[in-house]
């Protein structure tokens, strides 16, 4: 074991919302902050299997912790994303009712958007509602817009946050895992507290530890010495249907939530598809990913009702996501000012739109309990390359073939994904080192053919890039071929 120098920071989880932390505690003058991820890569367990849905939190339960995070982190990352270039789609959703018990609830959820701030809910005419949405099932009868609903690129995100914090100055140590924490006291040299993290790569100490680490934030909060809560995973399910199904839907197509689950919506992707999903199912545990017949016949009986002609369309992949539920209904984000802890547990599936309020709380806490946080002036910017259909891709740009022909060689051809877009993720600020990196970078692998025409010479570039055969895929959520 070796020990590396005092960090102020230690944050575990390279997940979108531990990597919104580090981002957010880098924009501080000399803030010494390490991130360790388990994982090969940042954004590789939960945060890349969602729904992708940047949220306004209009149907969050007032009060909570997670109604005013997400209302604030809906801002920031509309504004982020707009200037670090993730993609965001403004398509609106619209929340449709099937029968009139659903439709008797319309009150009770504008009432309660106004209670968490946002009043631009509104009951649309079933006229406009069939005009706007001409291939929705026969069976709807009533519908709540919900303007500011928009889809997000769940990929870009996290990796905006990693390159940026990266180039700040953040220590980011991935495949590491965290396998004990003890406290820092007096007979250590550190009368202010702290903590000794031992990893599978070392042992750090630090001033201030944050717990990040998602579906394994309950253990690492038992290792930091506290109980009350307990991870259960909740999984979902969902299917991605071909490109071709594109112009079936035009906004979000939410179903009125229950009291236990957002419940199946279909909604366009940025990468130009569809989406069908999720499930919502508590499993105990937190490695099953796998989709299962049951759950895929309950996403096409539910497709079969929202939008029939989707069924006709191909099926290109399956994905589950597993999000980090609690018994609690609110997220679990505490400051343990003695030792300088703080947990972040509890992040659902709103972690993604939250994600940056939640940087910007944590550093608000760790700056109350002593951390000195001087705002910097000398911050790179970060400019992501652009994975959406909706913007330019370079294999679209001649001035930019012109300039460099590798923007102008296709390996992938189902997501038009050029040599040089897969040359400039392995030479990243944080570089991908297997394909399921490539394919979050750069969209490579992830088309119809899942991998059967671009596979080979994705994974030749990965071996050059490596020096040798590249790292196994990380072994989590596989998109999985089902037609």
């Amino acid at each position: 074991m070796t020990t590396i120098p005092h960090r102020d920071v230690v944050i575990v989880g390279g997940g979108v919302v531990g990597l919104a932390i580090a981002q957010q505690l880098t924009r501080h003058r000399g803030v010494g902050v390490t991130l360790l991820e388990a994982r090969a890569d940042v954004g590789a367990g939960t945060s890349k299997a969602n729904t992708a849905i940047l949220h306004t939190g209009f149907d969050a339960t007032p009060g909570t912790i997670e109604s005013r995070l997400v209302a604030r982190g809906h801002e920031l990352l509309h504004a982020y994303g707009a200037r670090v270039g993730i993609p965001i789609e403004p398509l609106g959703a619209l929340l449709v009712a099937w029968d009139e018990e659903q439709h008797a609830r319309f009150p009770d959820i504008v009432a309660q958007a106004r209670a968490n701030g946002y009043d631009r809910v509104r009951e649309i005419p079933l006229e406009e509602l069939r005009r706007r949405e001409p291939h929705l099932g026969p069976g709807a009868i009533a519908a709540l817009e919900v303007p500011d609903e928009h889809i997000v690129c769940p990929f870009t995100t996290p990796l905006a946050y990693a390159y940026d914090a990266v180039q700040a100055g953040l220590e980011l140590r991935r495949s590491t895992r965290v396998t004990a924490v003890d406290r820092l006291g007096a007979d250590d040299g550190h009368p202010g507290g702290g903590f000794r993290v031992h990893t599978t790569a070392g042992v750090l100490t630090c001033r201030f530890l944050v717990n990040a680490a998602g579906l394994g934030s309950d253990v690492l909060h038992r290792l930091a010495g506290h109980e009350g809560y307990t991870v259960t995973p909740r999984r979902g399910e969902l299917l991605v249907f071909d490109k071709l199904s594109r112009p079936l839907v035009n906004h979000v197509l939410l179903p009125v939530p229950t009291a236990t689950t957002k419940g199946v919506l279909v909604s366009p992707t940025v990468f130009g598809n569809l989406l069908l999903g999720p499930t919502a199912d508590d499993v105990p545990d937190k490695e099953d990913r796998g989709s299962t017949p049951d759950g895929i016949a309950r996403l096409l009986d539910a497709g079969a009702r929202i939008v029939p002609a989707l069924l006709e369309q191909e099926i290109t992949a399956t994905y589950v996501g597993l999000r980090a539920a609690t018994e609690h209904k609110d997220y679990q984000l505490e400051l343990f000012a003695p030792e300088g802890y703080v947990s972040v547990g509890g992040i659902r599936s709103t972690g993604l739109t939250a994600s940056l309020a939640i940087g910007e709380e944590v550093c608000r806490m760790l700056g109350d309990e002593g951390l000195q946080l001087d705002p910097r002036d000398d911050l790179p910017e970060v400019h992501m390359p652009n994975v959406g259909q909706a913007f330019p891709r370079p294999f679209e740009q001649e001035e930019r073939i012109a300039a460099d022909p590798a923007y102008g060689e296709i390996v992938c051809f189902c997501e038009r994904t050029t040599r040089g877009e897969i040359r400039d993720a392995l030479c990243a600020p944080v570089p991908a080192v297997d394909q399921d990196g490539v394919r979050r970078r750069t969209r490579a692998t992830m088309g119809r053919c899942q991998t059967f025409y671009c596979g080979a010479r994705v994974q030749a570039m990965l071996d050059e890039a490596n020096g040798g055969p590249a790292a196994p895929a990380t072994p989590t959520a596989p998109r999985k071929a089902v037609a």
